[in-house]
């Protein structure tokens, strides 16, 4: 197995870090790209088995760090770069996720073993709104595929409540990160530049609109996003696959730091169903 860990995609406003998993065979390969979620980077948990599972199973893996998570090129694992993080919106990971694309269908770097004909795109969490919204609006992408991902964007902004007066006012607001107690900072350009940008935003419109297949994985015991987003999603497009997890949270099971060798049956589950999808 060929694994490529940090390549750096440089052209466009910030560098964007990316890893490549692939079987070298000189056949093209269906290429999967991953999208993280929120407080999220491409290296956290079991994402390299889950990069490793689909590489063996005969795809071109692409997982990539959003270029404003907050993640350096330095320290790809640990959120060091705090004013890029608060800089960041919608729009710059839809744009991040169009020059990962554009890089691999030009580059010929891996001419033989992608094929840039067959695109699949996984976004896990906020990732997947980024990954269904792009998947509605670009030619490129065959597949859609949502892990656990969110159905709307703009309730999360909690417009009318005090913290959100106070974001207003000051520019600036704070969430904590759990696992780092790190204090997360989002600048008001965040919400303006949904506004600004909100009828392309709106998952529910992408998700009614899209014409692709899309397949959605939810955990029944999902606390972070509720399982009832994953019904929001299928009820809005029909024509989408629905599959629910019994007893699995949000991550599938998987924590950071990973340090099994094997993946957590939930994810393994996942990833069995994503692969099934993804060849048919």
């Amino acid at each position: 197995m060929i694994i490529t860990k940090n390549n750096v995609l440089k052209e466009g406003l910030k560098p964007i870090l990316f890893d490549c998993f692939y079987t070298e065979t000189q056949i093209p390969k269906p290429i999967v790209l991953f999208c993280h979620g929120y407080k999220g980077f491409k290296d956290w948990g079991a994402w390299d088995l889950v990069a490793k599972s689909f590489a063996e199973a005969g795809c071109f893996f692409v997982k990539f760090n959003f270029s404003h998570n907050g993640a350096t090129l330095k320290n790809p694992e640990k959120f060091n770069d705090l004013e890029a993080f608060a800089k960041n919106n919608y729009s710059l990971e839809l744009e991040d996720l169009d020059r990962v694309i554009t890089f691999l269908r030009t580059s010929k770097k891996y001419e033989g073993e992608a094929n840039i004909k067959n695109i699949s795109v996984i976004g896990h969490s906020r990732g997947g709104g980024i990954a269904l919204i792009k998947a509605e609006e670009d030619s490129r992408i065959s597949k859609v595929i949502t892990w656990a991902g969110v159905s709307d964007y703009k309730s999360r902004f909690n417009k009318g409540t005090e913290m959100f007066q106070q974001w207003k006012k000051t520019g600036r607001f704070y969430v904590k990160n759990g696992r780092t107690n790190q204090q997360m900072p989002h600048d008001w350009q965040f919400y303006t530049n949904f506004i600004d940008n909100e009828d392309q935003l709106t998952i529910s419109r992408a998700a009614k609109a899209i014409d692709k297949p899309w397949l959605i994985i939810h955990g029944d015991n999902d606390f972070s996003v509720k399982i009832k987003e994953a019904q929001n999603l299928h009820n809005w497009n029909k024509n989408s696959e629905l599959v629910i997890i019994n007893n699995s949270n949000h991550v599938f099971g998987a924590s950071h730091p990973w340090n099994e060798n094997v993946l957590p049956n939930h994810l393994k589950e996942v990833v069995h169903k994503t692969i099934s999808f993804i060849k048919k």
